[in-house]
């Protein structure tokens, strides 16, 4: 009984939700014709005869009120529109019709999908915009110790967000914990350390640990927080070498003895790998690049299935850093597959490539005359393949925004990506004589390729719609974020504008030139009603007395 009576109810629902979207006019255009045929019972005439006079009555004054009220509660709903557009990218008002009042009117929620588009392609689809907005480790991150927090003692901000450093917190406890740690005191105080917020607890802890051990994640603690120079955190570094590579060695002689020393032994290895690039990217940092290069690689051969940490960006980075463009071309070869995620690195490192070998003697007026020839169409195809990828990237390059430190994870496609990539690779495009400026006359072109980028891409797929979001959390509060594409302003903050702005006009000239606006009122409502008057006088010239006598009566 009662699942009748909820399906009595649903198919009434339905019936209204029909009629109001497709007779809404008809219906409005009876009530119109049940108001004129009523009117002498309603008394609508003389009705209108009063309000008319009163306002007749009525001073300049009310009117100079009216608009002036009207003027301010409208520039009220502008401030605030403009202010939640501002923080959260899109309109109050927009927002509460399509949450509240679209499924009132017979609008089709489309953020819950059905479950054949789940079982279909949607659900591909939707895993590709997951993957798309998942947050990496930035391959190149500062030291904090030596080189966040110097940041913070000279300017006073925090370099880092919360959720950054969150983050952070756990990939440590990932890579540098497993299950075995209670068995080893030295370790289960390690532990503990990575969960700890305080800065000065997690080195307290660290020192703790080596009191009782040669603990290698409590030397890569210290030498990532408590070093204050790159020299003292190589040192640190070093040391941990040492104590990780003998765990590795007893790891890996028992990691088939079961599921216990197989964690254990990648935990091991994730811990050595670890060591061995931060001490690459010392001695990068240090001017020894030839080293850090012979380090990656060895590196990258010793361990060629830990892609995670994508070693190879580093290894890039520091080629160019050489100028050896040969090997630069090599690594891409391999890395830049269709069937391997990309990276602003990648691509751009690619453009630049390109660019390198025809930047030099580039004109954008010999080009216009003559046009590009192969080499640099091939430039420009992969300048707007990169900035397709990662269309931040340009402006940090050209120095059309300012650079920040970035941060310990990247969202690849978007700001925080392309800060990573433009603060270690800027140099490595100055170097390239004319790539720049090759950049700054061909990078926009790729928008008129990819007009629409949320609903489709031209190389990539759809530049995804969460990185704003993601961005935000993961950059500095004084740093503004790059939106892209960029938000067009909503209409009611167009039409509050516009209604704040007349407002205010006919207050102003209400209260300037009282009776030349009363002229014009009446002037303008007289014009308004003019059609109506007109419909209603040929209605009654058409219709009988007589008839029109019955229905009055009704």
């Amino acid at each position: 009984m009662a699942e009748a009576g909820t399906g009595f109810l649903e198919q009434l629902k339905s019936c209204i939700v029909w009629s109001w979207t497709y007779l809404w006019t008809l219906w409005f255009f009876i009530m119109l014709f049940l108001v004129y045929i009523l009117r002498v019972p309603l008394k609508i005439n003389d009705n209108l005869t009063t309000v008319s006079m009163f306002l007749n009555t009525l001073t300049p004054k009310f009117y100079v009120a009216l608009t002036g009220t009207s003027s301010l509660i409208s520039g009220l709903i502008l401030i605030f529109e403009w202010w939640y557009f501002r923080k959260y990218g899109t309109s109050f008002i927009e927002q509460v019709s399509v949450s509240h009042l679209r499924p009132l009117l017979g609008g089709v929620d489309n953020s819950a999908p059905s479950a054949a588009s789940a079982a279909g392609g949607d659900a591909d689809s939707s895993r590709q915009s997951v993957s798309e907005c998942k947050v990496w480790r930035n391959p190149l991150n500062l030291f904090r110790g030596a080189e966040y927090n110097r940041y913070t003692w000279v300017t006073g901000r925090e370099p880092l967000t919360y959720y950054d450093m969150n983050l952070s917190a756990q990939d440590h406890q990932t890579f540098f914990t497993c299950d075995t740690d209670h068995l080893r005191p030295a370790d289960a105080i390690m532990q503990k350390a990575w969960r700890e917020r305080n800065p000065q607890a997690r080195i307290s802890a660290a020192h703790e640990a080596l009191e009782l051990n040669e603990c290698a994640t409590a030397y890569i603690l210290l030498a990532e927080e408590e070093a204050t120079t790159i020299v003292e955190a190589e040192k640190l570094f070093k040391q941990a070498l040492k104590a990780g590579e003998g765990c590795y060695r007893r790891s890996q002689q028992l990691q088939h003895h079961g599921a216990q020393y197989e964690a254990q032994h990648r935990r091991d290895t994730n811990v050595l790998v670890y060591i061995k690039r931060r001490l690459a990217m010392c001695a990068r940092k240090l001017g020894r690049t030839r080293e850090a290069v012979k380090m990656m690689r060895d590196l990258m051969k010793e361990f060629p299935l830990l892609s995670m940490f994508n070693i190879h960006e580093n290894l890039l980075e520091a080629l160019l850093e050489l100028q050896a463009y040969a090997d630069v071309q090599a690594v891409l070869a391999k890395y830049d597959d269709i069937s391997l995620p990309k990276s602003a690195t990648i691509c751009y490192t690619a453009a630049l490539l390109k660019a390198r070998a025809v930047s030099d003697k580039f004109s954008p007026e010999a080009a216009s005359r003559r046009g590009l020839s192969t080499a640099e169409m091939n430039a420009v195809e992969a300048i707007h393949r990169a900035v397709e990828f990662n269309p931040h990237v340009p402006k940090y390059l050209l120095e059309m925004k300012s650079l920040i430190l970035p941060p310990e994870h990247i969202l690849k496609r978007g700001d925080s990506e392309a800060i990573a990539y433009a603060f270690f690779h800027l140099q490595h495009w100055k170097r390239v004589e004319g790539a720049l400026n090759l950049l700054h006359c061909t990078w926009e072109g790729t928008f008129r390729m990819i007009p629409y980028p949320l609903e489709k891409g031209h190389l990539f797929y759809p530049y995804p719609i969460c990185t704003e979001t993601a961005d935000r959390e993961l950059l500095p509060s004084f740093h503004e974020v790059s939106v892209y594409p960029k938000k067009e302003l909503p209409f009611f903050i167009l039409f509050t504008a516009g209604l704040c702005s007349f407002t205010a006009m006919l207050a102003l000239l209400t209260h300037q030139f009282p009776e030349l606006m009363g002229v014009f009122a009446k002037a303008f409502l007289s014009t308004l009603f003019a059609p109506l008057n007109f419909v209603m006088e040929k209605v009654e010239s058409i219709l009988p007395s007589s008839l029109w006598h019955q229905l009055t009566r009704i």
